[in-house]
C-alpha cells in the first residue's frame, strides 16, 4: 500500500503524475485527503481522494508514503498530525518516503535529511537541515527519495515505481508513457 497525501494547495502535477505512474506499475495507491475527501490544488483543480486522513491505517502493508509540494499545500501537510505520524512510522521502519518540491522541507525540519543527499525546490535548500544538497533533480538516499519540482514529476514517479518494483519495470513504464530519458 502506498499513501499519497494531498492537502489544500498541493501542486497538482507533483501529485497526479506519481499516482498515475505508481498505479500503472501495478502498485496499490490510496490518495489521502487531509481534512476531507475533496482537496483543491494550488492551481484550482479539485481532486476527490480515495480516503480521508481519518481513515488511514499504518501497518505492515505500507510500502511508501508520498508528499507532493506546492504552496500552501506543503505547509498544510506539515501541520497535519496524521502526516507527521505517518512520516515517523516510515522513518522508524525505513519504509520509503517520497517528497517533491517544497515537501522535502518537512523531512528537513524533522532532521530526517541530516547526512543525506537531498534536493528541493530552489530556495528551500536552507530547510533541508543537515542535508548535502544534490545536483540531481531526483535523488534517493536510502529509503528517502526527494525531487526538485513539478518539471521532474515524471522522473520522480518513475523513481518511486523503480524502488518498489525494479529498474527493468520502471524502464518499460517510461517507454509506455513515451518518457525519453529513462
Amino acid at each position: 500500500m502506498i499513501y499519497v497525501f494531498l492537502a489544500n494547495g498541493f501542486e497538482e502535477v507533483e501529485a497526479l503524475a506519481p499516482i498515475d505512474l505508481l498505479r500503472r506499475s501495478g502498485k496499490e495507491v490510496q490518495v489521502v485527503g487531509i481534512g476531507g475527501k475533496s482537496i483543491t490544488g494550488s492551481h484550482g483543480i479539485t481532486v476527490q481522494t480515495d480516503i480521508s486522513d481519518k481513515e488511514i491505517i499504518l501497518g505492515k502493508e505500507l510500502e511508501m508514503i508520498v508528499l507532493p509540494g506546492g504552496m500552501p499545500g506543503t505547509l498544510n501537510l506539515e501541520k497535519s498530525e496524521t502526516v507527521q505520524t505517518a512520516i515517523d512510522f516510515c522513518a522508524e521502519r525505513k519504509i520509503f518516503i517520497g517528497a517533491i518540491c517544497a515537501a522535502p522541507s518537512i523531512l528537513g525540519h524533522k532532521g530526517l535529511l541530516s547526512g543525506r543527499e537531498a534536493i528541493a525546490y530552489p530556495g528551500f535548500e536552507t530547510q533541508l537541515t543537515g542535508a548535502k544538497i544534490s545536483e540531481h533533480s531526483v535523488v534517493q538516499s536510502d529509503y528517502i527519495i526527494t525531487a526538485q519540482g513539478a518539471g521532474v514529476a515524471l522522473p520522480f514517479g518513475l523513481k518511486l515505481a523503480e524502488v518498489l518494483t525494479s529498474a527493468e519495470k520502471a524502464k518499460k513504464l517510461a517507454e509506455a508513457v513515451c518518457y525519453p530519458e529513462h
